[in-house]
């Protein structure tokens, strides 16, 4: 057993087979320049587990009863979830004043309004979203049904996310308003209010799985911002072909600032909204 003061060593052959079972369950891509990631986050998982080497550990992620819930902790401990609520103001205010609004009205028969989070991290953009779209509709919120959909990979994250309580670091670029209005604190931690809790419904899901998406039926509008940079080419495909594919056809996507459409990756157009970064379907 390696001693507390020793760093298991990633080969080369145990680095190509456990990027590939991260590719395979998750669709994340990790480059041979990013082995010391994987060997830094994952070195202490090797001494919890009284593993000597990182080939035991890709065994027990490739067979064994516990390959699964041991998947989900190896997730946990490799992505940086970095997120707070309402950040990237500026696409936000595209949402609020120009997509929320159109929805709005040409779904003002139905009152019935549908929103993915996907790829949430721990909860801070369907929770904001859920704001934005509670103080649009104010008194008329009780005349719609509005169903706020958040999902990740990993569920850390989405435990804290349906406990709607957050530190200072989450609330970072979070009106004052809007913290007054909608959160209570308690020394370094805030709890959303009921009202807007009560908009969002948090599920596993993996974005690999076109099928579980195919289940929620069609969105009014999605959000993926800040996850397909870790894609490659095809799988950032497949998932803009499923967001697609769920996409009502007066639809919207709203990918993150550093992301991009290529017009073979789906068939979307994108929306005149300086700052939007946001898309209809062809």
């Amino acid at each position: 057993m390696p001693t507390t003061q020793s760093t298991p060593k990633l080969s080369d052959k145990d680095f190509e087979a456990l990027a590939k079972i991260i590719y395979d369950r998750s669709g994340i891509r990790f480059q041979i320049n990013r082995r010391y990631v994987l060997e830094s986050r994952l070195g202490h998982r090797l001494r919890e587990l009284e593993l000597d080497g990182f080939d035991q550990y890709v065994a027990l992620l490739s067979m064994g009863p516990y390959q699964n819930d041991e998947f989900q902790e190896m997730f946990n401990r490799i992505t940086i979830n970095e997120t707070s609520f309402f950040r990237h103001d500026a696409q936000l205010e595209v949402f609020e004043r120009a997509v929320l609004s159109e929805v709005l009205e040409a779904r003002k028969a139905s009152k019935r309004l549908r929103i993915w989070s996907a790829a949430c991290s721990s909860g801070e953009e369907p929770f904001t979203l859920a704001i934005m779209v509670h103080r649009t509709l104010g008194v008329r919120l009780a005349d719609w049904h509005v169903e706020i959909l958040g999902t990740d990979i990993s569920e850390r994250c989405l435990d804290i996310a349906s406990s709607g309580t957050y530190g200072d670091y989450a609330m970072r670029t979070t009106p004052d308003m809007i913290k007054r209005r909608y959160f209570t604190q308690k020394g370094s931690q805030w709890s959303l209010s009921n009202e807007i809790r009560d908009l969002v419904n948090f599920e596993l899901h993996n974005l690999k799985d076109r099928v579980g998406a195919k289940r929620h039926g069609t969105w009014d509008i999605i959000f993926c911002r800040n996850a397909m940079i870790y894609f490659d080419d095809d799988m950032k495909r497949q998932v803009l072909r499923t967001f697609h594919d769920q996409l009502a056809n007066d639809g919207t996507l709203f990918i993150g600032h550093s992301e991009t459409i290529r017009p073979d990756d789906a068939p979307f157009v994108a929306r005149s909204e300086r700052s939007g970064f946001c898309y209809r379907k062809a």
